[in-house]
């Protein structure tokens, strides 16, 4: 694993030709995302890495962080990873996205990594679908944010035996394992959940997982979604519901002492609608702060 940088070293892109990925692909960057969750159901398959895969995931990763799309390929090619250079023809923007080649690794999930700047933050959705439009929120994102990269599960949560794909609560998966390289270098992060209506008596609950304080600008994400007329519960500074305390990418931040937001929304606050817009915009505004820095 790298050693973990600071804060304000976030991992850098440099193009070359020599280091771009082989594969090339035009793309609509929401169809795409959204064609490969839609597939996915409690009833579906999931088979969480090895420990030997999760190594070798890690350095691919790590490569094609540090700018090395082509390396990361030969690296992640025998675990049956791919990565293509996507160009979104809704932006222009260029990602690489890292994704199954076969059946193995097919619930494994996504990575898309920008491939124009230096990478400033990370949106992370470990509940697709089971978390209704978290994973339209994350693309959208992605497309309304310069310098970002999503980190995208790939299985839905009840998926396989027990909680085994429950990815925000395990350490033993994929995405565990790429939001810690993430972090590694100082990528701040922002997770992504949904809540049920009757769960609690808030459109978002904003926690930084196991952290008892927020950085300015994630108090000032709260501020922003409240004073848009949302009903917001914050995590640092009153019991919440739903804190993500135990949640083990919020644990693993702590440890590397990075920038970790977890955000849950009500449905009224996801998808379409007046609520919606505000949050996602509000989750806009924070990741913008990031990309700025």
């Amino acid at each position: 694993m790298p050693l973990a940088l600071t804060a304000c070293q976030k991992a850098s892109r440099s193009p070359s030709k020599d280091t771009d990925p082989s594969a090339r692909e035009l793309v609509d960057l929401r169809s795409h995302v959204l064609n490969y969750t839609e597939e996915l159901s409690p009833d579906g398959p999931y088979s969480a890495p090895d420990e030997e895969e999760r190594a070798q995931l890690a350095e691919g990763v790590g490569r094609l962080l540090e700018g090395d799309a082509r390396e990361a390929e030969r690296l992640l090619a025998p675990i049956g990873l791919g990565v293509t250079r996507l160009t979104d023809t809704a932006t222009g923007r260029r990602y690489d996205e890292i994704a199954a080649t076969g059946e193995e690794s097919a619930s494994w999930g996504r990575l898309y990594v920008t491939a124009d700047s230096r990478l400033r933050w990370n949106a992370q959705v470990p509940h697709p679908v089971a978390d209704r439009d978290t994973e339209a929120l994350g693309v959208r994102l992605l497309e309304d944010v310069p310098g970002g990269a999503l980190v995208l599960a790939g299985a839905h949560r009840r998926a396989g035996p027990g909680d085994a794909a429950d990815v925000a609560h395990r350490e033993d998966s994929a995405f565990h394992t790429v939001v810690v390289e993430l972090q590694q270098r100082g990528v701040p992060g922002v997770q992504l959940h949904g809540f049920a209506e009757s769960t609690a008596d808030h459109d978002a609950v904003v926690s930084t997982g196991a952290a008892e304080s927020a950085p300015e600008e994630v108090s000032a994400l709260a501020d922003r979604m409240e004073a848009d007329g949302l009903r917001v519960c914050r995590g640092w500074s009153a019991r919440c519901p739903l804190e993500g305390k135990r949640n083990v990418q919020g644990r693993s931040a702590q440890r590397e002492h990075a920038t970790f937001v977890h955000l849950e929304l009500a449905p009224s606050a996801r998808g379409d609608g007046r609520d919606a817009e505000e949050a996602a915009d509000a989750v806009s505004g924070l990741l913008s702060r990031w990309a700025q820095d």
